[in-house]
């Protein structure tokens, strides 16, 4: 194994309002923003060693759709969907492949996001 370049801090999502998609995020993770710089908005990691997410400003707004997407795995789709919409998301789509339901979910900005129901 060679020498890593270095470790994964956070993962970043750009967005027009930093502080709304962050806010989003905080609630449906339960972890608080640990911190702001400039145009970023930080969470805290979700455990020990995971990276964090952050929320940088920029002013185009989301276009097509995500290449990278966070999954939350879920035991209630039902519920989990009606938090999320209460947080200001969407229901984009469900796709139903193997006993496994996932729910494609937008955050306030559309950004996607999944609640996966695997099966019991």
């Amino acid at each position: 194994m060679t020498e890593p370049v270095g470790r994964l801090a956070h993962l970043v999502i750009d967005c027009r309002e930093p502080e709304l998609v962050a806010a989003f995020w905080s609630a449906a993770l339960g972890v608080p923003v640990q911190y702001r710089w400039n145009q970023y908005v930080m969470l805290a990691p979700t455990g020990d060693g995971h990276p964090g997410l952050a929320f940088q400003g920029v002013p185009e707004a989301k276009q097509g759709k995500n290449r990278v997407h966070l999954d939350l795995q879920v035991t209630d789709l039902d519920r989990a969907q009606a938090a999320v919409e209460a947080l200001g998301g969407t229901l984009l789509q469900e796709n139903r492949q193997d006993g496994v339901v996932v729910r494609v979910m937008g955050d306030p900005e559309g950004n996607e996001l999944c609640l996966v129901k695997l099966p019991e």
